[in-house]
């Protein structure tokens, strides 16, 4: 039943548009039929090799930097008042600022390479991840602390097996709300001076006005969201199974 409940609207939907753009002959939006029909002739394992994979290795480079950045970052600031009262405003400012707006920016110190689209990807995916893991390592309980130090757990011992296990629903949140600015940063980082990636790639197919194509690309973006967040959500379970399990157990 939970498999027809996820498939159920897809289903729906997808049922939706084949009918209502049957017979359509406005060319910006062909039949659906019309694009399945090229699609595995655009996506060939070669296209997939040179396109869809240097975008995935980007996005998952930029995504892992992020969460380094800003589980590190958030639990210093999270621990320390000071430091929090400090870079506060600081934070409010910077995260403020549309990512894309900072692309040409960071154009001009890192060039047009991968570094700049892992940067994009990162100067997007990097707030969500610092704000949660602050405010998860604040709500860190009270009396679990003094009872670590009563233990003498302290430094890294507490690190590890007190602040972030407390943390880490709100850290995994972050995450997930990451993961989705990622695919959206890589599709906008490789609109900008690129020469392969998805997102190059349906717009070469819009300049080019080979609009099927290009809904095929559109097709394949929404897809690898599907699976990459499917991917996380099976890295959240197995990492957070004591979490849930309890949340099972307290309502039970």
């Amino acid at each position: 039943m939970r498999i027809v409940y996820w498939l159920g609207l897809p289903i729906v939907l997808v049922v939706a548009w084949w009918v209502a753009t049957a017979g359509s002959t406005d060319f910006y939006v062909p039949p659906l039929q019309s694009i399945v029909a090229v699609f595995f002739d655009v996506w060939t394992l070669d296209r997939l090799r040179a396109d869809v994979l240097p975008s995935l290795l980007r996005l998952l480079a930029g995504f892992a930097l992020a969460l380094l950045l800003g589980v590190g970052l958030g639990v210093l600031i999270g621990s320390r008042p000071r430091v929090r009262a400090t870079v506060e405003p600081v934070l409010e400012f910077l995260r403020a600022v549309p990512p894309p707006v900072l692309v040409p920016v960071i154009m001009l110190f890192a060039g047009i390479g991968d570094g700049m689209k892992i940067l994009v990807i990162v100067s997007g995916c990097v707030w969500p991840i610092l704000l949660n893991t602050v405010e998860g390592v604040r709500a860190v309980d009270g009396v679990l602390t003094e009872t670590a130090r009563a233990y003498g757990l302290t430094g890294p011992a507490r690190l590890w097996r007190l602040t972030l296990p407390a943390a880490s629903p709100q850290i995994v949140a972050g995450a997930r709300q990451a993961l989705s600015l990622a695919i959206i940063l890589m599709v906008i980082s490789e609109m900008f001076a690129a020469s392969s990636g998805l997102g190059y790639t349906i717009v070469e197919f819009q300049r080019s006005f080979a609009i099927p194509e290009m809904w095929t690309g559109i097709i394949l973006l929404g897809l690898l969201g599907v699976v990459l967040s499917g991917l996380f959500r099976l890295a959240e379970t197995a990492i957070l199974g004591w979490y849930h399990g309890l949340r099972r157990a307290q309502k039970g």
